[in-house]
């Protein structure tokens, strides 16, 4: 399984995942089966709020889940309309955000959970 990674920089598993999907710098795809890591460069990181388009910068990727700390409404009902299962972690780095899913410890994005606003001082 692919999974994506919103981080404010490429550092392999040791990334530090970014407070929020839109705004991060890099997209980091991990298989989980092997640990293989992909950066794909966020373009889209600097738009107006409610404009983020998620898929666009993940085009031509394989992702099955992405594991984000803050996301948009907006953002999340479009990637759940390309079949991407969308999971909130709290770590630090994505190899803990990682272990955490593999051990089915991430709460699945809801309405109640996802970003109301664009900033980094997300009121959940």
């Amino acid at each position: 399984m692919n999974i994506c990674f919103p981080v404010d920089e490429n550092r392999g598993l040791d990334s530090p995942l970014c407070p929020h999907f839109g705004s991060a710098p890099v997209f980091l795809i991990v298989d989980t089966e092997t640990r293989a890591t992909q950066a794909v460069v966020n373009a889209d990181q600097h738009h107006a709020h409610g404009m983020c388009q998620p898929l666009a910068a993940l085009t031509g990727q394989s992702v099955e889940a992405l594991v984000v700390g803050g996301i948009g409404w907006g953002a999340y009902l479009k990637l759940q309309s390309a079949n991407i299962q969308v999971f909130r972690a709290e770590h630090p780095t994505v190899a803990e955000a990682l272990v955490a899913f593999a051990a089915g410890r991430l709460a699945p994005i809801t309405r109640e959970t996802a970003c109301g606003h664009h900033g980094h001082g997300h009121d959940h």
